[in-house]
């Protein structure tokens, strides 16, 4: 559980498009097996802590001709942004993806100090 010590809440969200392999017959699209992709993202104000980062997916558009199997995940979350990460596997062809994301953490506060 992340625990927040003061009232300064930030929520930060976007929404960003991962890929568009469909028009130059891009991996995702073409080919098979793992595939993955990354896209970072910058937040609008630092948080103190990392914050917690949720994705979801605010478009997909598949090939219905075999299962459609994904991932969809925030990682390398820091204080100043993250990575929004998309992985595909076996025979799924991936035509665009786009990801919403929305990060949930403690602000600095004017008495805040910094001993060091």
């Amino acid at each position: 559980m992340k625990k927040l010590r003061n009232h300064l809440i930030g929520v930060d969200q976007g929404d960003v498009a991962l890929f568009s392999d469909f028009q130059d017959g891009g991996e995702m699209w073409k080919g098979t097996g793992d595939r993955e992709r990354r896209v970072s993202v910058t937040f609008r104000e630092a948080f103190c802590k990392p914050p917690a980062v949720q994705t979801t997916v605010t478009l997909w558009d598949v090939d219905t001709g075999s299962a459609f199997r994904a991932e969809l995940v925030a990682e390398n979350i820091t204080e100043t942004g993250c990575e929004i990460v998309f992985r595909t596997w076996m025979d799924t062809r991936v035509a665009r993806i786009r990801a919403g994301w929305t990060a949930i953490g403690e602000l600095p506060h004017k008495d805040d100090w910094d001993i060091y």
